[in-house]
């Protein structure tokens, strides 16, 4: 049909019809409380992108193969035992936990065991090193600045030749955090990518799984996919990671400026996970708040005697015959003691 426009005639344009297409109309709002809706910036990464486009970091990351490889391992673990997803999450959280994180925190434990007993081994190398090189200094004139240059590179090469023989590099001791940290990306992403629908693991039951989870928790949180409104697993993993920091730092005597920066830095990254938490949907934080619990129990069971001796974890200086009732004096002197 034809329509006379500013003395034009033009031919209107077709209604679009969603009916005649096939495509289903959309659903009518039904009564009952709904789901706190997620965010926008949460839903972004999930949206189409356009023929042509580039893809942002985050699109990248969840279509790498990492997290294929996490999509497969909890499909994988969730048909296995059977479970609700919240019985699968948790399960699985403490499987990789104990079969990946928990050896790599014994041979960190080890190694820095290893670092503490060399320390009396190295101030007397200090000891004896500063005085060969004052007296050097004075038989050949050094300044002090060549005299300190001097001393500063011949005991990085003695400590070196320390950690080589008794093959204890402190660098050694970072391996846990370059497993765990992208291991707690990757099943993060994972399962947001399951919450969202957008999983990219091969097959055609991506819708599947976002409705098993939506269904598929438990107590306050029954729907997976959705966010936490009573922000109780948020501020729960915030606490738990607070703890881990409070009992790393009671641990340490006399820590360096360096060392209490990290702290007060860390401390800050805890408190802001908490308003994080409470932006991405059930499943993502309830992995959160089971790998901090998880986390909290490995650093209390890494301070047992009788597991330290079960592990072959050198005896330190350090090391308590109580140090539960050490901890707790120290958490209970630091925290409710009356100045």
């Amino acid at each position: 049909m034809l329509c006379r426009l500013d003395g034009r005639w033009l031919r209107r344009l077709p209604v679009l019809q969603l009916g005649a297409r096939g495509l289903p109309p959309a659903p009518a709002p039904t009564g009952g409380t709904e789901r706190p809706a997620l965010p926008a910036w949460a839903v972004a990464s999930v949206s189409p992108v356009a023929p042509g486009g580039t893809s942002g970091w985050y699109e990248a990351l969840a279509a790498s193969a990492p997290v294929r490889g996490a999509e497969e391992v909890l499909l994988s673990a969730h048909a296995a035992t059977g479970l609700p997803w919240w019985g699968s999450i948790l399960l699985t959280t403490v499987a990789m936990r104990g079969a990946v994180t928990l050896p790599l925190a014994v041979y960190q434990h080890h190694i820095l065991a290893k670092v503490e007993n060399l320390q009396p081994e190295i101030k007397n190398i200090a000891r004896h090193l500063k005085q060969e090189v004052a007296v050097r200094a004075n038989q050949l004139g050094w300044s002090k600045r060549v005299a300190r240059i001097t001393y500063l590179r011949n005991m990085r090469r003695l400590v070196s030749e320390l950690y080589v023989r008794d093959n204890c590099h402190p660098f050694k001791a970072t391996v846990l955090v370059w497993i765990q940290l992208p291991m707690w990306i990757f099943i993060s992403v994972a399962l947001r990518n399951f919450s969202m629908g957008a999983t990219h693991s091969e097959g055609n039951y991506c819708f599947s799984v976002q409705e098993q989870l939506a269904t598929g928790g438990v107590l306050w949180f029954p729907d997976l996919t959705a966010l936490d409104s009573t922000w109780i697993l948020p501020v729960s993993v915030g606490v738990i990671n607070l703890l881990i920091v409070e009992i790393f730092a009671l641990q340490k005597i006399g820590m360096s400026r360096f060392q209490k920066y990290v702290t007060y830095f860390v401390r800050g990254v805890s408190m802001l996970m908490i308003p994080i938490a409470a932006t991405v949907p059930s499943s993502v934080v309830l992995y959160w708040l089971c790998s901090s619990f998880m986390g909290l129990s490995q650093n209390l069971l890494l301070r047992s005697p009788g597991f330290r001796r079960l592990c072959r974890i050198p005896l330190t200086k350090s090391d308590s015959d109580t140090p539960y009732r050490d901890l707790f004096a120290a958490f209970c002197a630091k925290f409710f003691s009356r100045k």
